[in-house]
């Protein structure tokens, strides 16, 4: 029987390889390799791409092994939805950060909701930490985002020229900014004209 690997990483930035190479580190030698890669945690396992592949590929009684459980999914309810889904499929499923526990077990699945559970406070208390961060740089006068790409002066004198008759295009090449940003920018004197 083939064993599957699936790895997941967030963003292009990040090498889904390594999460391959500890596989094999682990003692599995993988025979097909899925990875998402630029792919939130945020998104249900069913709707990555290459885990949709993977559960079209992989046949009853293989294996799939990962390095942790949230590759599997965004949450408790995710990950349980999916893990039962291979579990029908008599799919053992492997879990590096759990050593070699069958998760469709009586103890496989309370550990499983456990370590889903923690998972999910764990993913919610760094959004609520991300939150007071930027209230407390909001209250502190700090301006979050990303910088304006003009200046009051130059907006001033774009909106005056648009009144006087340049176009959103010659004013967008001007400022090297985009039509969207002029637009923006003129927008009371452009829905005037309408």
């Amino acid at each position: 029987m083939a064993i599957f690997g699936y790895g997941r990483v967030s963003t292009k930035e990040q090498q889904s390889e390594n999460q391959r190479l500890e596989l094999e580190r682990a003692g599995y030698d993988v025979n097909y390799w899925y990875a998402d890669e630029g792919v939130s945690g945020k998104v249900p396992a069913l709707q990555r791409e290459q885990f949709r592949i993977l559960l079209g590929k992989i046949r009853d009684h293989e294996t799939l092994v990962v390095t942790k459980l949230d590759r599997l999914g965004r949450d408790a309810q995710d990950i349980g939805a999916t893990i039962k889904m291979l579990a029908a499929r008599h799919i053992e499923v492997i879990v590096l950060q759990l050593g070699k526990l069958d998760l469709t077990s009586s103890a496989g699945k309370l550990m499983l909701t456990m370590l889903a559970a923690m998972a999910e406070m764990e993913r919610d208390l760094l959004v609520e930490r991300t939150q007071a961060g930027l209230a407390r740089a909001k209250a502190q006068g700090k301006i979050l985002g990303r910088p304006a790409s003009t200046t009051n002066e130059q907006r001033t004198v774009m909106t005056a020229r648009h009144s006087a008759g340049a176009s959103i295009s010659a004013l967008a090449r001007d400022y090297d900014i985009s039509r969207a940003s002029v637009m923006r920018i003129v927008k009371p004197l452009a829905s005037d004209e309408c």
